[in-house]
């Protein structure tokens, strides 16, 4: 639509830590990757970050993390893209006027052999869900403000999809 109006948003992910970032306005957060997620019958997130295992002693929750599995970076796409979002809309705040981010989703980490089509593929659905326009995954080194706004490839150091 208006890609110049579009804020960017920077996202790394690891089992440990999930950053995000908003070039437009510099709010950033980082925080372990964690959700406190109610019981079953109807399942609902109860805390999000740091907060997330304090709200699940006071309540019958349990405690994700969608980005911890030994085999692949997303072990629960669907916590994965509700965390993705509630974040999201943390950096991005309120507006009247709010258009829909670039983002450029950068796992972190070098799995033997890379990150597969699937995995990245995933990664791309997780980001469209959590309500991006537009999403590039980057694998890589970590990218500079210059780069990410741009939104232009680097011309080494990784591989942007």
């Amino acid at each position: 639509m208006f890609p110049a109006l579009s804020p960017i948003i920077y996202v790394q992910i690891s089992p440990e830590r999930l950053t995000l970032k908003n070039l437009k306005t510099g709010e950033s957060i980082s925080e372990v990757p964690e959700l406190a997620i109610s019981s079953p019958p109807r399942p609902k997130i109860l805390a999000v970050g740091p907060q997330a295992r304090a709200a699940a002693a006071s309540h019958a929750a349990d405690v994700v993390n969608p980005f911890a599995h030994p085999r692949s970076l997303v072990s629960d796409f669907t916590v994965a893209e509700q965390l993705l979002k509630h974040q999201m809309r943390r950096v991005l705040g309120r507006s009247l006027l709010t258009f829909a981010p670039y983002v450029v989703l950068h796992p972190l980490g070098a799995p033997a052999g890379g990150f597969t089509q699937v995995e990245r593929r995933a990664f791309r659905e997780m980001a469209l869900g959590a309500g991006a326009s537009q999403v590039r995954v980057w694998t890589g080194r970590p990218l500079t403000e210059e780069e990410l706004l741009s939104r232009q490839p680097p011309a080494s150091g990784g591989e942007w999809e």
